[in-house]
């Protein structure tokens, strides 16, 4: 026999099967779901999104609820929903456009910092490989240091700090690019300002040392021997183990020369700089 409780809980059950029942119909959804509850609705717009392979299906549940039940708990929770949903199939603009709307909305909520990151993850996943316009890279950093400062706390931060550090790296692959294909060319003033980008403004990514030693072949073949100096100095005094400097160092070798901070130019500002412990 089924207890009182079996009975409402099935009864609970019927309801929402009877829901997605009326949706498959050609009503509209204002006349299938009006006479459920919010929390009716929330039920089958998770199930939708969990057993169906288009997130588009759940969406008009979460959508409805808004409508029907306005600035309520499930309201809230529908927003927030939604901005998952589109971001699971891909849809980054209105993905970044619902988790905006919960932002303006529940700014000291719960769910604010889940929102930040679907935010920038809707920036960062459209991050594509270093041939690329790097736009998208620049915003995905922008929000990510967002949530990383106003929600330092929460599990969301750790993800977002490891996320922001590759997307540093990968503009910093950028200049890279840009700078060795200048370099093969033989225009080595514009590979030095590529190359420059990446020891002053990404000192910290992977690429630095290679961009050191790039600047060294740059400068030897511009004849601009004090500056091929120095830039192996800081190479050496802050990689001394990379491969890259034992190229460098035999590159100067080549013609007589050897590390050492020579000159007054920005590359020995940055050598007194690593001095002091200012630079990486």
């Amino acid at each position: 026999m089924i207890s009182k409780s079996g009975i409402r809980n099935l009864g609970a059950v019927i309801l929402v099967v009877a829901a997605a029942s009326a949706c498959n119909r050609n009503t509209g959804p204002d006349e299938s779901l009006a006479g459920f509850s919010a929390e009716e609705i929330f039920q089958r717009g998770e199930y939708e999104l969990e057993t169906s392979r288009r997130s588009a299906s759940s969406l008009r549940y979460f959508q409805e609820i808004e409508r029907l039940y306005p600035y309520t708990e499930w309201s809230r929770r529908a927003l927030i929903m939604q901005a998952y949903a589109h971001h699971r199939a891909r849809e980054y603009e209105e993905s970044r456009a619902a988790a905006q709307r919960f932002l303006d909305t529940y700014p000291t909520d719960e769910d604010a910092p889940y929102a930040a990151y679907l935010l920038a993850l809707s920036f960062y996943d459209q991050i594509d490989d270093v041939g690329r316009d790097q736009g998208v890279t620049f915003q995905a950093l922008q929000h990510l240091r967002r949530l990383i400062e106003q929600y330092p706390d929460t599990d969301y931060t750790r993800s977002a700090i490891l996320k922001f550090e590759l997307a540093f790296d990968h503009l910093a692959a950028k200049e890279m690019e840009i700078g060795r294909y200048y370099l093969r060319r033989g225009n080595f003033n514009a590979a030095v300002n590529r190359f420059r980008v990446v020891v002053e403004d990404f000192q910290t990514s992977t690429h630095t040392p290679e961009a050191l030693h790039r600047l060294v072949e740059a400068y030897l073949s511009l004849g601009l021997r004090d500056e091929a100096q120095t830039a192996a100095a800081i190479l050496g005094y802050n990689f001394e183990a990379n491969p890259f400097y034992q190229d460098s160092f035999r590159l100067l070798g080549g013609q007589g020369l050897e590390p050492e901070a020579r000159g007054e130019g920005w590359l020995r500002t940055i050598y007194r700089q690593a001095l002091r412990g200012d630079w990486i």
